[in-house]
């Protein structure tokens, strides 16, 4: 007992001394799955638990998975680019240079831990360490330069030389689960989040902030915060199981160091999520597994907040709508529903197999590309594949693949009236993970 805890212990340090770097844009910035074999499967397992990183994806799961944990990192890669057509006019307030430019810092390791602990035949306490990201861009200084107002400015996406955006978020929820009777249970994780952010390259949009001084270039800021996620799953008829979860917006302190880019000075609040979903058993060796997640973007207003009224009333003189403010500019985004289909199968008593594919609309109108040039998360299909592989009796080796085919948006960039400007990415990424029973 006393070196499990320590193997425990050790493999949480480990996870969450490295798990800022991650970075990641796939359903927004929210993740396509959580745990390894959640992720070979599409992220669809709100009703099927299957270890103990289920506590990511619905608390309830995991009185069911037992004494067990477990241990992995993904590397991803995203390719992330932008492409302005049309040229630059005298008068233009914000006119991009034509051409495409791509986003350097293409591979991140992204760690994950659990560990769940039976506290008896009927309840169970658990702690899961994941991550979110993905507004991580890393545009060079000297791509694109801008010309405002008819003059050529030396470098950067917007004139103010290296530009990009880096957020990445730490997950810590420790979980308490009970079954009902022998096929139904509940279950609620406390989050625990810490953030960092910073903002490379902005210096130009000074004078439609708040507050220029804290807009940009003042390297990582971190802000910590808490939510929480309630979960319920039972079986509604023989062999088919109803999973929901419902996660809060999680409250996060300020940004104090970017107060004159975020709305509500500096506040980056978490949105909201919902996922429901049904696993079929047709035997004991398959299962199909469909969910719907709902991510409600637009209720944080650092995110929905459009950007060009809060700009242009600005820039008219409304300072209570500068960058910054309660009604300050924000990327723009919409509320993402995402649909997740999942598959999986055994072979033998070793392996067993998964496939998924998953789809939601891209969460940036297509007015609100400009500013999204530091957030392109315009993905909107993921096709994956996983397998799991039993070492002995107690331990397994698991495996998932994830391929996101290239997307886009493109817009007319309203701050110049002949150009367009297109979003594009595209992405990749290989997880593992290994498991102990107990």
């Amino acid at each position: 007992m006393r070196m499990t805890l320590k193997r425990s212990l050790l493999a949480a340090a480990v996870a969450a001394a490295v798990a800022p770097g991650v970075a990641l844009a796939t359903n927004g910035y929210f993740a396509h799955g959580y745990g390894t074999k959640n992720k070979g499967m599409a992220g669809a397992g709100v009703a099927l638990p299957q270890d103990s990183m289920a506590a990511a994806t619905n608390p309830a799961g995991m009185v069911w998975v037992g004494d067990r944990m477990d241990l992995g990192a993904a590397i991803f890669s995203p390719h992330r680019e932008y492409t302005v057509t049309g040229n630059p006019q005298m008068g233009d307030t914000f006119a991009l240079e034509p051409g495409k430019v791509e986003s350097d810092s293409d591979y991140f390791l992204i760690p994950h831990f659990s560990r769940n602990w039976m506290l008896d035949g009927q309840s169970s306490f658990g702690v899961a360490v994941y991550g979110n990201g993905g507004m991580n861009t890393d545009y060079p200084g000297h791509a694109n330069p801008v010309r405002n107002a008819g003059g050529m400015c030396p470098s950067g996406t917007y004139c103010g030389g290296p530009t990009g955006v880096d957020l990445m978020q730490l997950f810590v929820a420790p979980t308490y689960s009970r079954k009902v009777n022998d096929s139904a249970s509940w279950g609620v994780s406390a989050i625990l989040a810490a953030q960092t952010f910073e903002a490379r390259g902005l210096g130009p949009f000074a004078g439609f902030s708040s507050d220029g001084s804290k807009l940009s270039n003042n390297q990582h800021e971190t802000s910590f915060g808490a939510g929480l996620r309630l979960g319920i799953q039972g079986e509604v008829s023989p062999g088919l199981t109803l999973g929901a979860a419902y996660t809060s917006e999680i409250q996060m302190g300020e940004l104090d160091d970017y107060a004159g880019l975020f709305a509500e000075q500096g506040d980056f609040d978490i949105p909201a999520s919902a996922t429901v979903g049904l696993a079929f058993r047709p035997n004991d060796r398959s299962a199909v597994t469909f969910d719907i997640q709902r991510i409600w973007y637009s209720k944080v207003k650092s995110v929905g907040n459009s950007m060009l009224p809060a700009l242009g009333a600005c820039g008219m003189g409304v300072t209570s709508q500068c960058l910054g403010t309660d009604a300050g500019s924000g990327f723009g985004w919409d509320d993402m529903t995402i649909y997740k289909l999942g598959y999986q199968w055994q072979t033998g008593p070793e392996w067993t197999w998964r496939v998924g594919v998953s789809h939601g609309d891209q969460p940036i109108p297509d007015s609100e590309v400009v500013f999204n040039i530091l957030a392109p998360a315009v993905m909107e299909t993921h096709v994956t594949f996983g397998f799991t592989k039993q070492m002995g009796r107690d331990q397994e080796l698991n495996f998932a693949a994830m391929y996101a085919p290239s997307n886009d948006v493109s817009g007319a960039n309203p701050l110049a009236g002949d150009q367009r400007v297109k979003l594009e990415m595209e992405q990749f990424e290989l997880e593992a993970s290994w498991a102990w029973r107990f």
